[in-house]
């Protein structure tokens, strides 16, 4: 059997899904994290204070790898907004932190 290699994804995305129930609700839970981390790196000097700071110690700075790191720690989490029979459009749930 082939020894696995290191690669550059860290955290791996099998632990990552192990995390959420599909990979576009990976995609769409980090990217969500990563802007409200990036939004809490841009108003550091305003001292307004009203987004959540990242919840790991990461060694990357970028906003995107931060939120990863949370997913895979554990300590982002999210919950499905039942959508309701009446509405039309056939719209995707939202994915809510």
């Amino acid at each position: 059997m082939a020894e696995r290699r290191p690669t550059m994804m860290d955290p791996p995305i099998e632990t990552l899904l192990e995390r959420v129930d599909s990979k576009y609700t990976l995609v769409s839970l980090s990217a969500k994290r990563g802007r409200e981390v990036n939004s809490y790196f841009n108003q550091l000097g305003e001292g307004l204070g009203s987004i959540v700071p990242p919840q790991v110690t990461s060694i990357s700075r970028k906003p995107l790898s931060i939120a990863l790191d949370e997913i895979s720690a554990g300590k982002i989490t999210y919950h499905r907004v039942e959508v309701e029979e009446e509405q039309d459009g056939g719209e995707a749930p939202e994915v809510q932190l």
